[in-house]
């Protein structure tokens, strides 16, 4: 058996393949809030490719922390901070055929960090597309946070103005426009985790 396997060799590791409409998409997690919650605020934005093209089978995964600055999960347990009923912090929405995505959630508020440093307000996000071995992770901050994002610890990791500036999301009206790009000369600032 050992000289079968030694002769086989070790086997590349796959690429993320577009499966996610059918498999990990049926139910929708793009709304971590309804449309009528008082602080809810969409996200949207597209999903590019390095030549600039849009990719229409991405998957995009969020966890943020609520808008009092607490996760909801068991680790978080910080007892001043409320949880809010019926809010997980988690969604994933695919991309349409134009690339784009959407969320609908509310606006988080700062979280501790490395050495117990606050965070500004800020989204995790992952995103899945074909040709990736392993997901991509960045952060989408807020605009209007400027004094909270120049003292942000992860934030300050990323020395290029340039790079920091794909990881701002842009205002518009009922929330925030933030694109993805994959690569080239527009790419997003990613993060290895």
């Amino acid at each position: 058996m050992s000289s079968e396997r030694s002769r086989a060799g070790i086997t590349p590791s796959q690429t993320v393949g577009p499966f996610f409409h059918f498999s990990l998409l049926k139910e929708d997690y793009s709304r971590l809030v309804g449309s009528d919650h008082p602080s809810a605020i969409r996200i949207e934005g597209t999903v590019y490719d390095g030549t600039g093209e849009v990719v229409p089978d991405a998957m995009l995964e969020i966890w943020q922390a609520n808008s009092a600055g607490r996760y909801a999960h068991p680790e978080d347990s910080r007892e001043g901070l409320s949880l809010e009923e019926g809010f997980s912090g988690f969604g994933r929405c695919g991309t349409d055929s134009e690339g784009r995505f959407t969320f609908i959630t509310i606006k988080p508020g700062p979280v501790p960090g490395p050495e117990g440093k606050m965070q500004a307000p800020h989204i995790l996000v992952s995103v899945f597309a074909r040709g990736l071995l392993k997901r991509l992770t960045t952060r989408i901050y807020f605009p209007e946070e400027e004094e909270a994002n120049s003292e942000d610890p992860v934030l300050a990791l990323i020395e290029d103005p340039e790079m920091k500036k794909t990881l701002i999301a842009h205002p518009i009206e009922g929330g925030y426009r933030f694109d993805v790009h994959l690569q080239g000369e527009s790419q997003t600032a990613f993060f290895d985790v």
